[in-house]
C-alpha cells in the first residue's frame, strides 16, 4: 500500500511525539523499573493506543521482577575485590599460601557475577533483592482482511537511574572508570598467582600488593556508579522509542487507512533498564502467540541524533544476533528514501535493547537506535529531558519506519 501521504507528515508527527513525551515527563511519576510512574506511563500510552490509534486489543500486563539486582551486583563484586586484597596481604603477613588462592577465587567469583548479571543480563542474583511489579503494554491493530503478516513496534517506557560519572565526565570517563576497576581486579589475580607459585621475593610481593591501593579509589567510586535516588526523565531513552510506533498507528488512523493483510502491534516492554526484564516477561507470556504468520519486531531505543540512526545487527554487548531480514528491511527503507542510516551493533559495555530479549526467545527482531554508542552526556543522566530532543531525528526515524511498513506490506521481506 502507498503510504506516501503519511510519510509526508513526518514533521507534524515528530512534533506530536515531542508534545506527548513532554506531557508524560511533566505530569506522571518518575519511571524507574517497577515503579508507580512506570505503571502510570503504561496506562496512559495504552489509553492513547486504544482511543487515538484504533487498536482493538489493548492490555496492560504485570510481571514480577527484582530491579535492584541489575546494579546491585556491584556491591558484591567490589566487596570481593577488597576482600581479595585483604586475603593477599594476610597471606603475605602470615605466610599462608592458601590465602592467595582465596584471593583468586574471590576475584573470579566477582568478575563472573559481573559477566552474568550485567554482561549477559542473567537473573544470577535477582533473588537477593526486593520484589517489585513491572508493567508491559500489548496493543494490536487488526487488518481489514486475512492476516498474512504482522509488524510490531517496540519501545520501553521506563527510565534509568542516573549514572553520576557519565554526568560528570562523559562516556570516556565512565567507560575508563569501569575498565580501570576491571584491570585492578585482574591485577590482584596476577599477583596472587605469582605469590602462589612460591618463587617471588617477599619484599617484591609486598610492593606489588601495596600497588593495589592505586585501584582502590576507582573501586570505591564504582559503589556509586548509579544513583538510585535520582531517576532521569528518559525522554530520549526511551519515550522516543515508545512513541515511534504510536505515531505510525495514529497517522494511519487519522488518515483513515486500513491495511488489508498486515496486522500491526505496539509492545511497550517495561523495566528494560533493569536488564530487559519486561521484554523477557512479555516473551514468556506470549510464547507461540504470534507464530501464525511472519512477525517482525522493530525495537526502538533512544531515537535522538539523525546522524546516528543505526540498525543494530548484533545486540546485548555484541553477544546476540538480530534477525537479518528484519534488520535489512529497515536499512533498505532508509536507503530507498535517501535518509542516513548506518549498520552496527550494541558493543561490549554498550548494554542492550529489548531486541536482544526478543531474539533470544525466538522472535524475529532488530534494534534501531539513534545515539552514539560511545555514550553521550545525556545518556542515563538528568540531561535526558524533553528539552533535549531532536525533531529531525524523530522525523527521519518515523519516515523510515513508515516506508519499512510499506515494503513489508508489499511482501518485500517475509
Amino acid at each position: 500500500m502507498d503510504l506516501k501521504s503519511i510519510r509526508a507528515k513526518k514533521d507534524e508527527l515528530a512534533r506530536y511525539m515531542l508534545k506527548e513525551i513532554t506531557y508524560i515527563c511533566q505530569n506522571l511519576g518518575k519511571r524507574d523499573p517497577g515503579s508507580e510512574g512506570e505503571k502510570q506511563a503504561c496506562e496512559y500510552m495504552a489509553k492513547v493506543l486504544k482511543e487515538k490509534c484504533g487498536c482493538e486489543k489493548v492490555s496492560v500486563e504485570s510481571f514480577e521482577e527484582n530491579p535492584g539486582s541489575f546494579y546491585g551486583w556491584i556491591y558484591i563484586t567490589i566487596t570481593c575485590c577488597f576482600l581479595a586484597f585483604a586475603a593477599f596481604m594476610a597471606g603475605l603477613a602470615a605466610g599462608i599460601a592458601a590465602l592467595y588462592a582465596v584471593a583468586i577465587v574471590l576475584i573470579v567469583f566477582g568478575l563472573a557475577l559481573a559477566v552474568f548479571q550485567f554482561g549477559m543480563y542473567k537473573k544470577t542474583v535477582d533473588f537477593l533483592f526486593p520484589k517489585k511489579t513491572g508493567h508491559n503494554v500489548t496493543a494490536i491493530k487488526k487488518c481489514s482482511g486475512e492476516t498474512k503478516r504482522r509488524l510490531i513496534f517496540n519501545g520501553h517506557p521506563d527510565a534509568a537511574w542516573e549514572w553520576p560519572v557519565n554526568y560528570a565526565l562523559g562516556g570516556v570517563g565512565f567507560e575508563s572508570h569501569a575498565i580501570i576497576c576491571a584491570l585492578g581486579a585482574v591485577y590482584v589475580i596476577v599477583i596472587s598467582a605469582i605469590a602462589l607459585a612460591g618463587n617471588a621475593d617477599p619484599i617484591l610481593l609486598k610492593k606489588l600488593g601495596l600497588g593495589t591501593i592505586a585501584f582502590m579509589p576507582f573501586w570505591v567510586g564504582l559503589y556509586f556508579m548509579w544513583n538510585k535516588h535520582r531517576v532521569v526523565d528518559g525522554a530520549n531513552d526511551n519515550l522516543s522509542g515508545c512513541y515511534m510506533g504510536i505515531a505510525v498507528l495514529k497517522a494511519l488512523k487519522d488518515a483513515g487507512i486500513e491495511l488489508e493483510n498486515t496486522e500491526l502491534g505496539v509492545v511497550l516492554s517495561g523495566s528494560e533498564e533493569a536488564g530487559l526484564r519486561g521484554a523477557k516477561a512479555w516473551c514468556e507470556a506470549h510464547k507461540g502467540e504470534f507464530d501464525d504468520v511472519p512477525t517482525f519486531i522493530f525495537s526502538y531505543d533512544t531515537i535522538h541524533d539523525p546522524k546516528q540512526l543505526m540498525v543494530n545487527y548484533r545486540d546485548l554487548n555484541g553477544t546476540v544476533k538480530a534477525d537479518k531480514d528484519v534488520s535489512d528491511l529497515f536499512l533498505e527503507a532508509a536507503q530507498d528514501l535517501g535518509i542516513f542510516c548506518k549498520t552496527g551493533m550494541v558493543p561490549p559495555l554498550g548494554g542492550a535493547t529489548d531486541s536482544a530479549a526478543f531474539a533470544q526467545a525466538g522472535f524475529r527482531a532488530t534494534g534501531v537506535t539513534g545515539l552514539n554508542h560511545k555514550l553521550e552526556s545525556y545518556y542515563h543522566t538528568r540531561k535526558d529531558t524533553y528539552t533535549n530532543m531532536d525533531l529531525k531525528g524523530l522525523a527521519d526515524c518515523y519516515e523510515v519506519s513508515v516506508r519499512a511498513l510499506e515494503m513489508f506490506d508489499d511482501g518485500a521481506k517475509q
